[in-house]
C-alpha cells in the first residue's frame, strides 16, 4: 500500500488540475507549528496531522482493499470486477478508473523493468492481453497513458504528442467497447487540453459527454481546466463556463460549487486584490458552494472536494464558524484540492485546520458549540 501514499494525493482530480497545482505552489502563507494564537484541534476529535490520510478526499474502502490486493497480488481481477460493479454515470467510475492508472504509472515509474525484471504495472498489460473486450480495462488503459504523458514527457513535445495521440486511440477504443459511457470521453478532455483540441473539435467532445451525463462533476471540472489552459487571457470564458453549469444544476447537484472552483483556478491572477476573500464574486461563489453541499445526497463522491476547497475559502475569509462546519465533516482525508498543492498536504491542511480552530475559540466558539 505504500504506493497510494503518493498515488492518491492527486487521484480523485488527478492530471485534470495538475498545471494548477505547479502554478499556485508558494501560494499560501504558513503559520509555524505551535504558533500562540493557535488552540488544539484535538479538543474537537479531529485526527492528528501524522495520522491525516492523503490517498483519498474521502473514504472509499471497497477501493483501498482492491488495490491492496491489486498492487499485493498483481491479478487485475478484483479491479475488473469492482469497475464492473460501479455505475457508468457516476463520479465514482471516473474517480476509480482514476485510482487504477493512477497506480499503474505509478508502478511503472517505481519499477521500470530492465534485464531480469518485469516492469511494474504489469498486472494492466495482462488485463488488457486478457480481457481486451472489457470496458473497464480499456478506460483505464486509456487514463494510463494519458498519465503517463503529463508524468514523463514536456507539452509541445514530439513524444508527448506521440503519447497523446496514442491516448486518443484508446479512449476511441474505450468508447466503442461501451457506448454509454461517458468515462471514456471525459478522459479525453486531458487529451483535449494536451493536444491543444479548437473550440469547435472540444465542444464536439462535450456534446458527447452531456449526452450520457449532463450532471457529471468530475467531467465539468475537467472541461472547465480546458478552457483555462486553450485560452490563458480570457478569465472570462472560465467563468462563463462555470456559471452556466451553476445555473443549469439539477436539484441535489454539486455542479452549483462550479462558480467557486473557477475562482480557485484564476487565484493568481486576483489574488493581490486586498480584501479579495471578501469580495462580492467570492461570496457569490462561497454561497453557491454551500448550498450545493447542503442539498447534495450525503454519499455523492464529490461532496468531499467541495468541502475542502470551501475550508480553504472560508478560513481565508475569516468564516470561522462555517469552516469548522465543514471540517467536521472531511477530517481524516487531505487528498484534495487545495491541500495536493502542497509536497505535504497533511501540514498544509492542519495549518487551515489551526488557523480555523484558533478563529473559532476567539470569537466564542467551543467543542460543545459544534453540531454532532
Amino acid at each position: 500500500m505504500e504506493i497510494l501514499w503518493v498515488l492518491m494525493a492527486l487521484v480523485m482530480l488527478g492530471f485534470v488540475l495538475l498545471p494548477v497545482l505547479r502554478r499556485r505552489r508558494g501560494l499560501i502563507e504558513q503559520v509555524p507549528p505551535g504558533h500562540p494564537d493557535a488552540a488544539d484541534p484535538a479538543h474537537y476529535g479531529f485526527v492528528r496531522e501524522e495520522e491525516l490520510d492523503v490517498r483519498l478526499p474521502g473514504p472509499d474502502e471497497d477501493l483501498l482493499d482492491v488495490l491492496d490486493v491489486v498492487q499485493r497480488t498483481q491479478d487485475y481481477r478484483a479491479a475488473q470486477q469492482l469497475l464492473a460493479g460501479t455505475e457508468a454515470e457516476g463520479e465514482l467510475r471516473w474517480q476509480r478508473v482514476q485510482a487504477f492508472a493512477g497506480a499503474a504509472s505509478l508502478e511503472l515509474r517505481q519499477r521500470p523493468g530492465g534485464v531480469g525484471e518485469a516492469p511494474g504495472g504489469q498486472w494492466l498489460r495482462v488485463w488488457r492481453t486478457e480481457a481486451p473486450k472489457d470496458p473497464g480495462g480499456a478506460a483505464v488503459h486509456a487514463e494510463f497513458l494519458v498519465q503517463q504523458a503529463w508524468r514523463t514527457s514536456t507539452p509541445g513535445t514530439d513524444e508527448f504528442r506521440i503519447i497523446m495521440e496514442e491516448a486518443r486511440a484508446a479512449c476511441g477504443d474505450a468508447a466503442l467497447l461501451a457506448p454509454g459511457d461517458p468515462v471514456p470521453y471525459i478522459i479525453e478532455l486531458s487529451v483535449a487540453r494536451g493536444l491543444g483540441y479548437s473550440r469547435e473539435e472540444f465542444e464536439q467532445l462535450w456534446l458527447k459527454i452531456l449526452d450520457r451525463a449532463p450532471a457529471h462533476m468530475g467531467a465539468h471540472l475537467a472541461a472547465l481546466h480546458y478552457w483555462c489552459e486553450k485560452w490563458h487571457g480570457s478569465r472570462e470564458l472560465a467563468y462563463s463556463f462555470a456559471e452556466a453549469a451553476a445555473a443549469r444544476a439539477p436539484r441535489g447537484s454539486l455542479l452549483a460549487a462550479m462558480p467557486l472552483f473557477a475562482v480557485f483556478e484564476h487565484l493568481p491572477e486576483v489574488n493581490l486584490v486586498s480584501g479579495f476573500y471578501q469580495s462580492e464574486v467570492v461570496r457569490k461563489a462561497v454561497h453557491g458552494a454551500l448550498h450545493a453541499v447542503h442539498s447534495a445526497r450525503a454519499d455523492d463522491p464529490m461532496l468531499a472536494h467541495v468541502r475542502h476547497l470551501l475550508v480553504f475559502f472560508l478560513v481565508r475569509g475569516e468564516r470561522w464558524a462555517e469552516a469548522m462546519n465543514q471540517l467536521i465533516h472531511i477530517d481524516g482525508h487531505v487528498g484534495a484540492l487545495p491541500w495536493t498543492l502542497s509536497p505535504d498536504p497533511a501540514a498544509e491542511f492542519a495549518v487551515y485546520r489551526a488557523m480555523a480552530v484558533a478563529g473559532f475559540e476567539a470569537n466564542g466558539g467551543s467543542p460543545a458549540s459544534l453540531p454532532h
